[in-house]
């Protein structure tokens, strides 16, 4: 069995990997306080720019998940979309390429991340959501676990710049 790194909770050691820390990031012109709120604004930009700041000023990364999850908002059209070009096989719809857009944003900008990223040397990082077959890998583990691979797609490119 490889080494494998789990995080979901916010207060184990690796807790910090998920997107409810509490880490500010960027995009463009729009500032977050976590990768939660910036992920899920991003499902409304650059469309509905009233709706992508009502996100961001939610209170918590729970709100913020909450509101980009209600199906009753208009979603940006491209979304669920295939990507042409990708830069990484398991970067493939238009969610996924914004994931890793605001993950490499946060593991860039916060020095302390980066450097727990990269300790982790090669081993496989695992979302251990029980609840999340596609950003983690669900109870059963059989999930795609597209957060762990996003994260060992940012530190790749982070231990090539190092």
């Amino acid at each position: 069995m490889t080494n494998q790194i789990l995080f979901y909770k916010l207060k184990e050691y690796y807790g910090a990997f998920g997107n409810f820390s509490k880490y500010t990031v960027q995009y463009k012109n729009l500032v977050a306080p976590t990768s939660e709120h910036m992920f899920q604004a991003l499902k409304f930009y650059p469309h509905n720019p009233e709706l992508v700041q009502k996100v961001l000023e939610q209170p918590t990364p729970k709100d913020a998940a909450n509101m980009g999850r209600d199906r009753s908002l208009p979603l940006r059209k491209d979304w669920e979309q295939p990507i042409e070009n990708s830069p990484h096989p398991d970067v493939v719809l238009t969610k996924d390429l914004v994931m890793l857009d605001v993950v490499m944003d946060k593991f860039t900008r916060h020095d302390d991340l980066k450097s727990l990223l990269l300790s982790t040397g090669n081993a496989t990082i695992v979302e251990d959501s029980p609840i999340d077959w596609y950003w983690g890998w669900g109870k059963d583990h059989t999930g795609q676990n597209k957060l762990g691979k996003i994260l060992m797609i940012v530190r790749e490119i982070l231990k090539n710049d190092y």
